[in-house]
C-alpha cells in the first residue's frame, strides 16, 4: 500500500508538471499570436520561376530525356548570363539591370474591403520602386459604396503621384466604382468579353411604412437638421425627401464624371456616362480601355524583360473578423443575385 501511495503521488506530481508546461507553452503561443495580429506581412513571389517550371515540364514531356538535358544546359547558360549582366550593372551603379513588374490583385465587393490590403501593398512597393519599374493591378469589381471605392482609387493615385507606371488588367469586370479605380491607370487592358463602364450612381431602399400602418405599428424618428435623413426605411417618405436624394445622386454623379474626365480627357462623357456597361471590345471603340487582352497575356510578354513580383499583404484575422467576412461575402452574393441593395449611393 505504501508503494502504491508513493507511486500515486509521483503520478500526480508528474501530471502537475506536464499541465504546467502545457499552460506555459499555450500562454507563450497565445501571446505570440496576439503580437503578430494586425502586423503587416508582405509576401513576394517571383512569378518568372513559375513560368519557367511550366516551360520545363512541357519541354521535358515533348523532347524526351536527351532533348531535355540539352534544353536544361541552354537554360543554365541563360541564367548565368543574366546573373553576369546583373553583377556588371550593379558595379556600374545601374541597379540589377532588369526592371520589375509588381503584380497586385483587387477582388472588389460592395464595401471595397480589399482596399486595406491594397494600401499596404502599394506602400511596400513605393518604398523600393523606381520609374523604370511598373505595377500591374489585376482588377475585378462591379462597384459598390462611393466612399469605399473613392478611397481605393486614391490609393492607386499614390502610384501615379510617385512616378510609377500603372497598368490595370480587367479579365472579367470593372464597372462603376471598379471603373473609377481603373481609370487612374496609365493604361487599361480588358479581355474582349469583360464588362466595362456603368458610370452612374444608384440609391435603392425599400419602404415598409404602409405595412406598419396596416398592423397599427407606429414609427418615430427624431432628427436635428433639415436633411439629416431624407428617404427612410420605416417612415413615410415625402416628395421633398425624394428631391433631396435625387440632388445628392446628381452631385455624386457629377463628381464621378469629373474624376474620370481628369484622367481620360478624350472620353465622350455624354456618351459613356449614362450608367450603361459594355463588353471589352466595344469599350475599346468607345475609348474606355486602351487595348484588348488578358492579364496572362501581359505577364507572359513581360517576363522576357522584367522580373515579375507578386505582392500580397496578409494579416492574421480573429474569429469575429472571419465570421464578419463570411457574412459580407453572403451579402455580396445576394446583391449579385438580385442586383439590389438597401444602402444608398452605390457606384
Amino acid at each position: 500500500m505504501e508503494f502504491l501511495a508513493s507511486y500515486g503521488l509521483f503520478l500526480a506530481k508528474a501530471a502537475t508538471i506536464v499541465i504546467a508546461v502545457v499552460v506555459v507553452i499555450g500562454a507563450i503561443a497565445n501571446a505570440a499570436m496576439r503580437q503578430r495580429k494586425g502586423e503587416p506581412e508582405i509576401q513576394l513571389t517571383l512569378l518568372n520561376r513559375q513560368y519557367e517550371d511550366m516551360e520545363s515540364a512541357i519541354q521535358g514531356a515533348s523532347r524526351g530525356p536527351e532533348g531535355q538535358k540539352q534544353w536544361m544546359k541552354e537554360q543554365k547558360k541563360k541564367v548565368k548570363q543574366r546573373k553576369k549582366e546583373s553583377k556588371k550593372s550593379a558595379r556600374a551603379g545601374e541597379g540589377d539591370g532588369r526592371p520589375r513588374l509588381f503584380v497586385i490583385d483587387f477582388d472588389g465587393d460592395i464595401r471595397a474591403s480589399a482596399t486595406d490590403a491594397m494600401r499596404n501593398e502599394i506602400s511596400a512597393i513605393l518604398t523600393n520602386a523606381s520609374a523604370e519599374d511598373e505595377v500591374l493591378l489585376r482588377l475585378e469589381s462591379g462597384g459598390g459604396l462611393v466612399h469605399g471605392y473613392g478611397l481605393a482609387a486614391s490609393q492607386l493615385q499614390r502610384l501615379r503621384d510617385g512616378g510609377i507606371p500603372l497598368t490595370v488588367a480587367v479579365d472579367k469586370v470593372a464597372a462603376s466604382g471598379g471603373y473609377m479605380m481603373a481609370c487612374v491607370a496609365n493604361r487599361i487592358i480588358a479581355a474582349p468579353f469583360s464588362i466595362i463602364g456603368s458610370i452612374g450612381v444608384l440609391a435603392q431602399i425599400p419602404n415598409l411604412n404602409r405595412l406598419l400602418k396596416k398592423h397599427d405599428v407606429d414609427f418615430e424618428q427624431l432628427t436635428a437638421g433639415e436633411y439629416k435623413r431624407t428617404l427612410t426605411l420605416f417612415g413615410e417618405n415625402t416628395d421633398q425627401a425624394r428631391a433631396k436624394m435625387q440632388e445628392e445622386l446628381e452631385e455624386t454623379h457629377q463628381h464621378f464624371k469629373e474624376f474620370i474626365a481628369g484622367r481620360r480627357p478624350d472620353l465622350d462623357l455624354e456618351r459613356v456616362a449614362t450608367g450603361e456597361h459594355w463588353m471589352g471590345s466595344r469599350a475599346l471603340e468607345l475609348g474606355l480601355v486602351d487595348a484588348l487582352g488578358t492579364s496572362d497575356d501581359y505577364l507572359m510578354q513581360a517576363r522576357e524583360t522584367r522580373d515579375l513580383l507578386l505582392v500580397e499583404f496578409t494579416r492574421r484575422k480573429s474569429l469575429p473578423e472571419r465570421i464578419s467576412a463570411l457574412f459580407t461575402k453572403l451579402g455580396d452574393a445576394r446583391h449579385e443575385a438580385l442586383r439590389d441593395h438597401e444602402r444608398p449611393l452605390l457606384m
